[in-house]
């Protein structure tokens, strides 16, 4: 089964990850390379977050759409990325996040198959 880690980010984690970069890339990179390794990561990416916000675009049931400045849902987290995982069932997949060494959120997502 396929899942999608999708990390949510805070100023506050960002700050926290900024204070030591080059320890949290390590940790990124040895949990990385041990999903490459086994065959569980299937891909993901991180998302710009610091420099350039988002834009959202609204299309209403009519067609007609809207184009507005800042992330679909504003709070105090905002979307920084995900990984794309394939292991047996949702508690592998929630035990992946839970060792992911970030102070950020992880929601854990089945992926649609198509039938």
């Amino acid at each position: 089964m396929k899942f999608a880690l999708v990390i949510f980010e805070t100023d506050a984690s960002r700050r926290r990850i900024q204070d030591d970069r080059e320890a949290y890339r390590k940790e990124y990179e040895s949990w990385i390379g041990t999903l490459a390794a086994t065959g569980t990561l299937v891909g993901g990416e991180a998302l710009e977050t610091e420099r350039t916000g988002p834009v959202t675009v609204r299309t209403a049931l009519d067609g007609a759409s809207s184009v507005t400045e800042g992330p679909a849902y504003a709070g105090d987290e905002t979307l920084g990325g995900w990984f794309l995982v394939e292991v047996a069932d949702r508690e592998e997949a929630v035990e992946l996040a839970r060792s992911l060494p970030t102070p950020e959120t992880i929601e854990v997502r089945p992926v649609l198959e198509s039938a």
